[in-house]
């Protein structure tokens, strides 16, 4: 389980309970930390747990001694305490005792420093415990992680500043382990880290934005996917080990996900759906919309109606106004009243790139068509299953009912434009092939 997963509010809570941690409880705190992280990852709750109400017992505060009861005790446990038998004398005794206790003698200047002292230290290890929470808010909202200026590796604060407080030692250090690369090469094949990677192995900032326009100029001129995909994939590792998250890294899974579309590689496209949906959350600018569209398409595909639902309400209006998610919910709605014929207006009209995720599950809306208009319908043209189910030629058409089993012409032997299918002996075969085929959907590379 990487780091990189988490969501801000648990980073912010582990380096609160590492600060809390002293050298008698660091083992079993670590532990129960461990614990109550793993189990959050295994109940899928990282994302939902409230974790500034989260107290580790091993962190909780101890209760507070009572005084009262412990100088009772060293009182009657004194040896050389008088004996005394009448409750009043006793009580007078404990009062008298208690008084001479906390007499403060006025004459004693140099308890009176050391007490002024003491409050002095106090207060000043208060001032600077307020100043360096001040200042780690600050670091926070600047850190480069969502700094969209040119310089994406900029550091809060420099090593020479003596005059800050320093940190504590038990908070993780999150931009001391960042990587900034050093090699000046455009392209390099995407590998497999299998150990840390290396400086020189890993592309700058600057270098990366001239790798992702040479990228788009050889996409332009026709390069092999596979080429670059590879390409991309490289580009992406890059941009993860140096924890750049910023408008360009939002671009390049953008662009990578319209390229993987258009290759029918949905694996490459659910990663880059993924890691942008996690991008737009932090509140990174992008094309929201467009990839908001997409998703409700994913979700039609793989017929989860129940995280589809859950999607769709969490909308906002601004979104809802927005073409592309107009159009994905037309399409939601068309689906679920059974309208074929609105929905195959919806896949010829399709914005964007939605007509590439449409086209993997048209031919089951097909199928599922089909079955209706044979039910209701005892001959029907060729022609007019073309324009009705949205093929682009009747040749194409032809070919899905030979496909499907459904190819039942009275007369066979005529041109395309002429065939009439007959619908009685279609209907059943129609729906053992939607039984066999459709029944279960399986989306490559869902995440």
């Amino acid at each position: 389980m990487s780091t990189e997963s988490w969501p801000p509010l648990l980073k912010e809570w582990v380096a609160k309970c590492l600060g809390q941690m002293t050298d008698s409880n660091r083992d079993e705190a670590q532990a129960e930390l461990r614990q109550v992280i793993a189990d959050a990852f295994a109940s899928h709750t990282l994302w939902t747990t409230d974790w500034n109400g989260i107290q580790l017992k091993s962190l909780a505060p101890k209760p507070a001694i009572n005084l009262n009861n412990l100088k009772r005790k060293t009182f009657s446990m004194d040896i050389s305490a008088p004996t005394v038998s009448n409750k009043k004398a006793k009580k007078s005794a404990l009062k008298n005792a208690a008084a001479s206790s906390h007499t403060v003698d006025y004459n004693d200047q140099a308890a009176l420093n050391r007490r002024a002292q003491r409050f002095q230290r106090e207060h000043e290890l208060e001032r600077q415990k307020a100043t360096g929470q001040s200042q780690a808010n600050q670091f926070k909202n600047s850190t480069h992680l969502f700094n969209n200026n040119k310089n994406p590796y900029s550091r809060s604060a420099s090593p020479m500043n003596v005059d800050e407080p320093e940190g504590d030692p038990n908070v993780i250090d999150w931009d001391r382990h960042t990587i900034v690369g050093t090699s000046q090469e455009v392209f390099k094949d995407y590998l497999r880290l299998t150990s840390e990677p290396k400086p020189e192995m890993i592309r700058p900032y600057a270098v990366l934005q001239k790798t992702l326009l040479e990228l788009k100029k050889k996409w332009k001129e026709k390069a092999p996917y596979n080429w670059i995909c590879n390409q991309f994939k490289s580009l992406r590792q890059d941009l993860t080990v140096q924890r750049i998250k910023n408008e360009f890294t939002v671009q390049v899974y953008e662009i990578h996900a319209r390229m993987a579309l258009e290759s029918t590689d949905m694996v490459e496209y659910n990663q880059c759906q993924a890691t942008l949906k996690t991008l737009y959350d932090l509140g990174i600018p992008g094309k929201v919309e467009e990839f908001t569209a997409y998703r409700i398409l994913m979700l039609l595909h793989g017929r989860n109606r129940s995280e589809l639902n859950l999607y769709v309400g969490q909308l906002t209006e601004q979104q809802k106004a927005d073409s592309a998610v107009k159009h994905a919910l037309a399409v939601q709605r068309a689906l679920a009243m059974g309208n074929y014929h609105a929905l195959f207006r919806c896949y010829l009209d399709a914005p964007n790139m939605g007509a590439y995720i449409m086209d993997h599950f048209i031919d089951r809306e097909r199928v599922k068509a089909l079955m209706v208009i044979t039910k209701a319908y005892h001959t029907i043209p060729l022609t007019f299953l073309q324009n009705e189910l949205a093929f682009d030629n009747l040749d194409q058409a032809r070919n899905f009912l030979i496909n499907h089993s459904a190819a039942f012409f009275s007369n066979p032997n005529d041109p395309d434009p002429k065939k009439i299918l007959q619908c009685k002996p279609a209907a059943p075969s129609l729906t053992h092939v939607y039984e066999e085929k459709y029944r279960k959907v399986a989306i490559r590379g869902a995440i």
